[in-house]
């Protein structure tokens, strides 16, 4: 008969849950610095030093969770930085199996937003008891008291339980570097990390189990390869051992751990042996996989595996097979492309790959549209050349009909625009769920809202309220399938053929559109050049050169005025694209094109549609 389990008292695991933006990276820091485990250098980042990736610096945002330790009164405290962004999800779910607290973050002006409601209900499912964070209290019209009301709100929504309802307190400003149990500035991070200590529960561990080891995030290194991360839930592990593996369908391996790791600060060190409740990384094991068990070699005793929830969207990738494939990137064979996707779902848990029919045609499955574009995004800077086609949304069959996913969704916008944003939700068949003033000059508006329906949504608000609208929103479960929302209500203009722009020719052509190129661009035939003002599409000419002529005038010697063009990012490239038009994306450029690039073939492919819809 095994001991009974005690809990450890040397040592702490938590996550930092939040919404988007909410300063959890930013906490790390202070956290880092206040025990010494964070040194400025000259050459490396000065601040958000776990957002490592080249495009959560960019983005300010963190997409990977990441892992860092500290040490305070002989405590190691365990910390894991976890993606806000609902798109990310997949993150969130392991991580937080990993842990036994969380501090929830909440910034002290916005309060509780739709990714706060997120990640909060996977916390709180996990039997997980936060504390509330009430962070960046050094901004302007911060309103402490109001934020901590909505977040006990949200704990109710959420069905709490009663010692779940019990959280501690505590207010800060990761950026001053200071914490406080009360709404007054505080010296340093020194209140927060007596809290952590005091609320959150060491590991619970029983000596007299075998080992098991649930993995929940992967690394790669090309001297060990795969490198399973995760926490070691019962018994020992050590250096040079060897130990099983059990997949989650289980199949079993075996094999010697050959290089063990603990987390020291923001680095990895080597270690011989490690016990329950440490967070260790392992290499040695090349069949492991996020979701496995690492076991003892004698005893094999599987964990419950990871539940992973299911993809929303969908959208088909291929080869760039444009006139101007092969010019930008290093890897643009259908042969490169399956193999950076298998190499991807390897680590990326939420992400699905399945290939279509026809060489380098693929289609990726994810959590939402800002999950996919970072991968398409992260393989373009990499050097693919890839076409991609407008998102999908993934049904799911239920006894009631088909059900497709719904967004809670939250605008805080200008008075002024209040009106127009309504009448948009209204056309999208958006459910308002709450309106609430925002000071004097705003306005929070606060709806359910099918995913389908809001594909281009953000591109139409920036526009609507002259930049100055924000909105946020975060996967709210599966609803009755509604009606399809309306096609883009403008066409395009599409290139007649090959060449570069002229300042001539775009001159008259930005009288009926809002062009996407500026002169002396070059284009090839079908691409997109503009948004035209009316409904239909329309090609023209935009390599159009001034004829020559011997005769002099004033008005050809006047000097022509351009429209600055319209220049979309991917995610606004993915939205804005029709189910007849392609994302061109390469190192260097974004380019829209019709699927069908002959203008010919294009009106007959029209006719053949019409004739079948009939």
């Amino acid at each position: 008969m095994s001991a009974p389990a005690s809990r450890r008292q040397d040592l702490r695991n938590i996550a930092i849950i939040a919404h988007v933006d909410h300063g959890k990276t930013t906490l790390v820091d202070a956290l880092l610095k206040q025990t010494g485990g964070f040194k400025v250098k000259a050459d490396a980042a000065q601040e958000q030093v776990l957002d490592s990736n080249e495009l959560e610096r960019e983005r300010g945002i963190t997409i990977l969770a990441k892992n860092t330790s500290v040490d305070y009164q002989g405590v190691t405290i365990n910390i894991v930085d976890t993606p806000g962004h609902a798109d990310f999800g997949s993150e969130v779910e392991r991580i937080l199996k990993m842990v036994d607290g969380a501090l929830l973050l909440v910034d002290a002006v916005e309060g509780p937003m739709p990714q706060t409601r997120f990640v909060l209900r996977k916390a709180l499912a996990l039997g997980l008891h936060p504390i509330v964070v009430i962070n960046k209290m050094d901004r302007e019209h911060a309103k402490p008291n109001e934020a901590l009301d909505r977040v006990f709100s949200l704990f109710i929504d959420l069905g709490a339980s009663d010692p779940q309802m019990d959280f501690a307190v505590v207010y800060a400003s990761g950026r001053q570097g200071w914490a406080s149990l009360t709404t007054e500035p505080g010296q340093d991070v020194t209140p927060l990390l007596d809290t952590i200590l005091k609320s959150v529960p060491g590991p619970a561990v029983d000596p007299a189990r075998p080992l098991q080891m649930l993995v929940t995030m992967l690394d790669y290194n090309n001297y060990v390869g795969r490198i399973g991360i995760g926490r070691v839930v019962n018994g020992r592990i050590k250096r040079t051992e060897l130990v099983g593996l059990i997949k989650p369908n289980g199949e079993s391996f075996t094999g010697k751990v050959v290089r063990l790791e603990r987390f020291f600060g923001l680095e990895r060190r080597e270690v011989e042996e490690a016990s329950a409740g440490d967070v260790v990384a392992v290499a040695g094991l090349p069949e492991i996989h996020v979701g496995d068990t690492v076991t003892s070699a004698e005893n094999p005793e599987a964990l419950p595996p990871l539940e992973i929830d299911e993809p929303t969207l969908s959208m088909e990738i291929m080869v760039n097979n444009s006139p101007f494939a092969g010019r930008e990137g290093k890897f643009v064979t259908g042969r490169h492309l399956r193999d950076r996707l298998l190499r991807e779902k390897e680590v990326n848990v939420g992400l699905r790959v399945e290939a279509l029919e026809g060489e380098g045609h693929f289609k990726i499955s994810g959590r939402g549209e800002l999950h996919l574009s970072i991968l398409i995004e992260t393989m373009r800077r990499e050097g693919y050349e890839l076409a991609v086609a407008r998102p999908e949304v993934i049904f799911k069959d239920s006894p009631q009909g088909p059900l497709e996913p719904m967004e809670y969704l939250v605008i805080d916008i200008p008075t002024d625009f209040q009106g127009t944003v309504i009448e948009s939700m209204g056309r999208r068949n958006g459910k308002m769920k709450n309106m609430a003033p925002e000071g004097t000059t705003r306005v929070r508006l606060e709806y359910e809202i099918a995913s389908r329906a809001l594909m281009g949504f953000k591109s139409e608000l920036m526009t609507t309220t002259k930049g100055m609208g924000l909105m946020h929103h975060a996967f709210h479960g599966y609803g009755p399938k509604g009606p399809d929302p309306g096609l883009r209500a403008q066409g395009v203009f599409v290139a007649k053929e090959a060449g570069r722009t002229t300042g001539y020719a775009l001159a008259s052509l930005q009288e009926h559109a809002r062009m996407f190129l500026g002169p002396g661009v070059e284009v090839y035939e079908g691409m997109v050049v503009g948004l035209a003002d009316t409904e239909n599409d329309f090609v023209v000419n935009p390599c159009k050169a001034k004829a020559m002529s011997n005769m002099r005038s004033k008005a050809s010697d006047e000097a022509i005025d351009l429209t600055p063009p319209v220049l979309m990012s991917l995610e606004q490239a993915l939205e804005f694209i029709d189910e007849t038009e392609l994302v061109e994306a390469t190192p260097k450029s974004i380019r829209l094109r019709k699927k069908i690039l002959n203008a010919s073939f294009r009106r007959r492919d029209e006719k053949r549609r019409e004739e079948v819809s009939d």
